[in-house]
């Protein structure tokens, strides 16, 4: 069995746990719940390495600026 990206292995342990917790009860809204815990540091983080630089950083995500900046506003990242 090939390695896992570090990322996916903590992302699958911390849902695997949230799973357990419910103890039985239905989940909802995974997606967008893993989508919001996770895109907002990212956004963060790499914003931060971008030095603020909005096209840089959609550079680096692989993003359109245009896409990242409404990314950054849903996210209250900017105003």
């Amino acid at each position: 069995m090939p390695n896992k990206n570090p990322i996916s292995v903590c992302v699958q342990a911390q849902l695997q746990v949230y799973l357990d917790d419910l103890k039985g009860t239905a989940p909802s809204d995974i997606y967008e719940m893993v989508l919001n815990v996770v895109e907002k540091p990212m956004l963060e983080t790499v914003m931060r390495h971008a030095n603020q630089n909005q096209s840089l950083a959609a550079q680096y995500l692989g993003l359109n600026r245009n896409t990242l900046h409404k990314k950054l506003r849903q996210y209250h990242l900017i105003k």
